[in-house]
């Protein structure tokens, strides 16, 4: 009885410290379930940019030829009343928006491709820029141009945005049309928040410590000068307070592809 009795104790024991250690796996495949790590870090493979190092929450990014290749599952690491009551990054809705109304969708997640230009060039014929993701932000969220659904204004549709201005479509793939606070609070208002689908990268509203404005920038939303991440120059986008919000008129490049 005594020997039973300590070798249940010797297992106990050892249980505790392997998760403890979180040494121990149950050997469940969790690949579908939405990550509830705010930390995880991204796999960055050779000979990719290193601005692509700022990426981060799961992001698997190589190159493929002359695209560089995100893979992401789509899910905000910050909390949202869009995620269920039972997940560890729910919240409800907390921000200043009296007029907030939770839209009926929940958040998804997807095995996102994005394929962006490697080296990204201004195009002769500039596109527009489509309904749903024209790009993604540094944390595997979608961005998405100024429009609801069949090209409305976001009027309306604002009221459903979370407290970190986001919000799931009916397919339930989570994104941002307009500044995504969370992002420009952990990183700081003139950060890198990611790129948009031809390769040229987004920045927060701040640039020298001044507000940008719509005045500031041409009609895809952007200039082209050095950033801290391109001390050479480079045409990049910025994220304003009114509409277009991150990109006016299509793509200032030649935008690659996103598949889900």
């Amino acid at each position: 009885f005594y020997i039973i009795n300590m070798k249940s104790i010797l297992v106990c024991l050892s249980t505790l410290v392997c998760l403890l250690l979180s040494g121990c796996s149950s050997g469940s495949d969790d690949s579908e379930t939405i990550n509830t790590d705010l930390n995880t870090k991204s796999s960055v493979g050779e000979g990719v940019p290193k601005v692509y190092e700022n990426f981060y929450n799961g992001a698997n990014i190589y190159l493929e030829g002359n695209y560089v290749v995100v893979e992401v599952d789509g899910t905000p690491d910050h909390k949202s009343p869009y995620y269920p009551s039972s997940s560890d990054l729910y919240e409800a809705y907390n921000g200043s928006n009296n007029s907030f109304n939770l839209n009926p969708n929940p958040i998804n997640s997807f095995d996102f491709k994005y394929r962006i230009p490697l080296n990204p060039q201004e195009a002769n014929n500039k596109e527009s820029t489509p309904m749903g993701p024209i790009g993604v932000a540094i944390n595997g969220v979608s961005f998405f141009n100024q429009y609801a659904a069949q090209n409305a204004p976001l009027t309306n549709e604002i009221n459903s945005f979370d407290q970190y201005n986001g919000h799931p479509q009916p397919e339930g793939v989570y994104h941002y049309h307009i500044e995504p606070i969370y992002l420009t609070q952990k990183n700081e208002k003139d950060g890198f928040l990611g790129f948009l689908l031809d390769g040229f990268p987004v920045y927060g509203p701040l640039e020298n410590d001044l507000l940008i404005t719509n005045e500031d920038l041409d009609a895809y939303h952007g200039h082209n000068h050095s950033t801290s991440d391109y001390p050479d120059g480079i045409y990049h986008y910025h994220i304003t307070d009114n509409d277009p919000y991150i990109n006016g008129n299509g793509f200032y490049g030649t935008p690659g592809t996103v598949t889900k």
